[in-house]
């Protein structure tokens, strides 16, 4: 199985790399694919970019990746209750391919973390909602609150949260 990840966040240091990168290494017997949100950076999207420069190469790039796995281990990070700029953008450019759903028929392990006690909630949620309208089968979800208390060493250390990541990783 094929397996790309990513993180909804173009910081360096992301909390959300550094959890999508945790549950790719749980795949050990499949291939593996970290994406960076940076190696697809493209200008802010406007029609009047669509028209003046077509659909960029890196979001072209971006599509071939998502398409090409089995599996998509997206963790979403939040920024003011929504998705972060930079992956709002890449979205954007990426719904005015023609014929492209970008998530359609994806089966895919949706999360969020972040440093205060919701977990990055809000947008999870809207995550769930527009993802699931674009036709990605969701196989499980899970908001992880308290990213520095939970997470240590590179990996999960509250015993609750292990469990319920064991329990959706199951479902693959």
């Amino acid at each position: 199985m094929n397996i790309v990840g990513f993180a909804g966040s173009s910081s360096k240091a992301s909390i959300n790399k550094q959890l999508v990168n945790f549950i790719l290494k749980q795949f050990e017997n499949h291939d593996t694919e970290l994406l960076d949100l940076n190696d697809f950076e493209v200008p802010l999207y406007s029609i009047d970019r669509e028209k003046e420069l077509g659909i960029p190469q890196e979001i072209l790039d971006f599509k071939t990746k998502i398409e090409n796995a089995d599996l998509l281990v997206i963790s979403m990070a939040e920024h003011n209750g929504s998705y972060t700029a930079a992956f709002k953008n890449l979205y954007d450019w990426t719904s005015r391919i023609p014929d492209v759903k970008l998530f359609k028929a994806k089966r895919m392990l949706l999360f969020s973390t972040s440093p205060g006690g919701r977990g990055g909630q809000s947008v999870m949620e809207t995550a769930l909602n527009r993802f699931e309208r674009d036709g990605s089968e969701i196989l499980g979800h899970l908001s992880i609150p308290n990213f520095y208390d939970n997470f240590k060493e590179g990996k999960i250390i509250n015993e609750t949260i292990k469990q319920e990541l064991e329990s959706i990783l199951n479902l693959v």
